[in-house]
């Protein structure tokens, strides 16, 4: 017993003395920003929030769910109008410094370029902390069939990973995904904004369900990112390529589900369930329950 706690002390001890050896390596501009030194505060708000997704469906179980249109309306705007800053400002400040959409090494520079990336780069982090409120309006307005495992999972992740990001890495290559991302979110969060006054205005959402393939083909693109950096030596810390590479594969398989039951199912539901017999009820569906009643008959 004795021998299996000091084993455990010495692991510890030297996760302990990695960690503080890798806060050497941290970018030294962002140190002392907001939520930036310490992993504390991240971790606190990831675990209040999977605490949050446990009980407040427990909580609103036997309530009458929430009408937040007043504040949904200006927290989606708000939102989509954050996303448009973050995005202009990378994109600003990448061009002006000519960055590479292929490879860009993280230079630890003090050039006013070079600090606007970082700042937008914190922003960008700031906003997955904010994004935790969609899912406690999505509690709040019952809307239990939106809690799924690939919404939980994409909020919870985020929020931590892009902490190491502005800790580590505020510019360089990071500026590329946060930059794409954040365009995205633009659009989806303005279509959240106006979808919130139902049917009249929805029906004239469009592209909804491009968002879905414009945020496959922007994981598919940094996966490719994330591979060619390890295939070219890119100056990058070579753990964030592949860590890139899983994350994004995760997100391709469960967005890829999402799309297949959201769109191609429910397209093939409608196109085998039409009516073809003049209104008479002739439908391919009803033809495969007839003719199978007949063979089990």
């Amino acid at each position: 017993m004795a021998e299996l706690i000091n084993s455990t002390q010495t692991a510890l001890q030297q996760a302990y003395d990695y960690y503080l050896w890798t806060l050497t390596l941290s970018d030294k501009r962002t140190r002392g920003w907001a939520l930036v030194d310490s992993p504390v505060p991240t971790l606190l708000f990831t675990a209040l929030y999977l605490f949050l997704v446990w009980i407040g469906p427990k909580y609103m179980e036997k309530r009458k769910p929430f009408k937040l249109t007043p504040l949904l309306v200006p927290y989606n705007m708000a939102m989509a109008i954050l996303n448009g800053y973050i995005a202009s400002q990378l994109l600003t400040a990448s061009t002006r410094l000519k960055y590479s959409y292929i490879c860009e090494p993280c230079r630890q520079k003090n050039d006013p370029d070079e600090l606007q990336i970082a700042n937008a780069v914190w922003w960008y982090y700031f906003s997955k902390l904010l994004e935790f409120c969609d899912t406690l309006f999505f509690i709040l307005r019952k809307k239990k069939n939106q809690l799924s495992f690939l919404h939980v999972y994409h909020h919870s992740t985020m929020f931590f990973l892009w902490w190491i990001g502005i800790k580590w890495v505020p510019s360089g290559s990071t500026f590329l995904p946060a930059m794409v991302n954040s365009s995205i979110h633009v659009l989806l969060y303005a279509y959240y904004g106006l979808s919130v006054f139902g049917p009249r205005v929805t029906k004239y959402l469009w592209w909804k369900k491009y968002l879905t393939i414009l945020q496959l083909i922007q994981f598919t693109c940094a996966l490719i990112l994330g591979v060619n950096g390890i295939r070219t030596g890119c100056e990058f810390p070579l753990w964030m390529h592949y860590t890139l590479i899983f994350y994004m594969l995760s997100f391709i398989v469960l967005f890829g589900n999402f799309y297949v039951k959201a769109y191609i199912d429910k397209g093939n539901q409608v196109f085998f369930g039409m009516d073809v017999g003049c209104g008479q009820g002739n439908t391919y569906e009803t033809h495969k329950f007839l003719k199978n009643k007949q063979k089990t008959n």
